[in-house]
């Protein structure tokens, strides 16, 4: 399964969970996670929760200005089960908005 997520996030703003009311937002079997995340430039971070585990806290990000490929822009890699939530953030620490792209591909484990 994949899911991607396309969007402007604004001067030191940080979004919620971008994720949210996507399919698969929740796992639905035990599964292993993997989150590629991209920047139109520096000065994107992300945070990554799955369940209740906190695979990446608040780090920068790749600005390859483009949707991420995988393996080159894969930030996180975890696990999951079935019913966890994941969790996705996004924080730009700059003074301008900035795009990014996230691809997220879960694999049943």
């Amino acid at each position: 399964m994949v899911m991607t997520d396309y969007q402007s996030v604004g001067a030191n703003a940080t979004t919620g969970n971008i994720l949210a009311g996507k399919n698969n937002e929740f796992l639905q079997e035990p599964s292993i996670v993997s989150v590629g995340v991209c920047a139109a430039a520096i000065g994107m971070r992300c945070t990554v929760v799955i369940g209740s585990e906190v695979v990446v806290d608040d780090q920068e990000v790749s600005a390859a200005n483009h949707m991420p490929i995988f393996p080159e822009d894969v930030l996180a890699e975890g696990g999951g089960f079935g019913g966890d939530r994941i969790t996705v953030r996004l924080r730009n620490t700059t003074g301008g908005a900035i795009v990014a792209w996230t691809k997220i591909n879960i694999s049943p484990a």
